[in-house]
């Protein structure tokens, strides 16, 4: 099977184990990008994404089985190729925010549709199935605190809570976690640091959530954030506030904490600092392993395209 896959964010680790997860069962994949630069603050005009649509439709010519659309804004360009099925994937902000209508409209028209959250189910109105993106449990797994934290050279005596985003993404509201954490400070009697940690390579994130004594989610919106059931796979306690689908992810997980105001997170916490055990989350984090979601996403791709999936069957793409 060939797969052209369209993103407006080529970067994302998640997406990129997915595609490497897929490849690995035969599939081939070439990935396009919309054109422009992307980053905290700044975003791309209605010039990129016009600028896609042939180079879209070209590349669609070249002997793939179907594309998949990553994201709300890359429906329109999948789906103006008309020759091949779309599988389109929305990721949560894409269906919130203000690309939400395109994502809406562009949807009914795919031949299968995957979201993160039974919320976005709900809020989008149409067929669709529920399948957040998956997480290598090789490479998330729980080590020894005090080893991983000699390897990031964290104090050994202080609580350590992680913020794994750039502060200048204002969706992850890092001045509110900021103000909690301080305000634990001056509550403890063990100093209490906030760890902002991003930029880094993937592969080291798992030993930062190993150094860790929770992570903590501030977000004012998610689908289904990584940084959560990556936390689950290390047994990394979770405090977070009730978006996307994080209190489905945590239920059953202990100690972690979602909570609906500053109140609750701030309780949150307290406690899970007081506590000081690793939690239970890897065992919740094996149905959203990097397999199981692949798994049901072939199966996707075969519902397009009509047929059963032969995993030998690599279709040549033309030169």
């Amino acid at each position: 099977m060939n797969v052209l896959v369209l993103t407006t964010y080529a970067d994302a680790p998640f997406l990129t184990q997915q595609l490497e997860a897929i490849e690995e069962r035969g599939v081939s994949t070439r990935l396009l990008t919309v054109p422009g630069h992307v980053a905290a603050g700044t975003s791309r005009s209605a010039r990129h994404y016009l600028q896609f649509f042939p180079e879209v439709i070209r590349e669609a010519r070249q002997g793939y089985d179907l594309v998949h659309a990553h994201y709300g804004l890359t429906a329109p360009m999948a789906l103006a190729q008309r020759r091949l099925p779309v599988v389109l994937t929305l990721w949560g902000t894409d269906l919130q925010g203000p690309g939400g209508p395109i994502a809406r409209a562009c949807a009914p028209l795919c031949d299968e549709v995957v979201v993160m959250t039974d919320e976005m189910d709900r809020t989008l109105g149409t067929d669709c199935t529920v399948l957040p993106f998956g997480i290598d449990l090789e490479k998330f797994r729980p080590e020894p605190q005090h080893q991983a934290r000699e390897a990031v050279g964290w104090s050994h005596d202080e609580h350590h809570v992680l913020f794994p985003y750039p502060p200048e993404r204002t969706v992850k509201n890092y001045p509110r976690a900021r103000e909690l954490v301080n305000t634990v400070d001056n509550l403890l009697d063990r100093p209490v640091n906030l760890q902002v940690v991003h930029g880094i390579d993937h592969a080291a994130v798992s030993t930062y959530m190993n150094a860790a004594d929770c992570l903590l989610l501030t977000s004012d919106r998610e689908g289904s954030p990584t940084s959560v059931k990556e936390a689950m796979a290390c047994n990394l306690p979770v405090v977070s506030l009730d978006v996307g689908d994080v209190r489905t992810r945590l239920d059953g997980v202990d100690p972690s904490v979602v909570a609906t105001d500053d109140a609750g997170l701030l309780d949150g916490l307290l406690e899970v600092l007081a506590r000081g055990e690793r939690s239970n989350g890897r065992t919740a984090a094996r149905e959203v392993s990097e397999d199981v979601v692949v798994d049901r996403l072939l199966e996707h791709y075969d519902r397009a395209l009509g047929r059963e999936h032969d995993r030998d069957r690599v279709v040549p793409r033309a030169e």
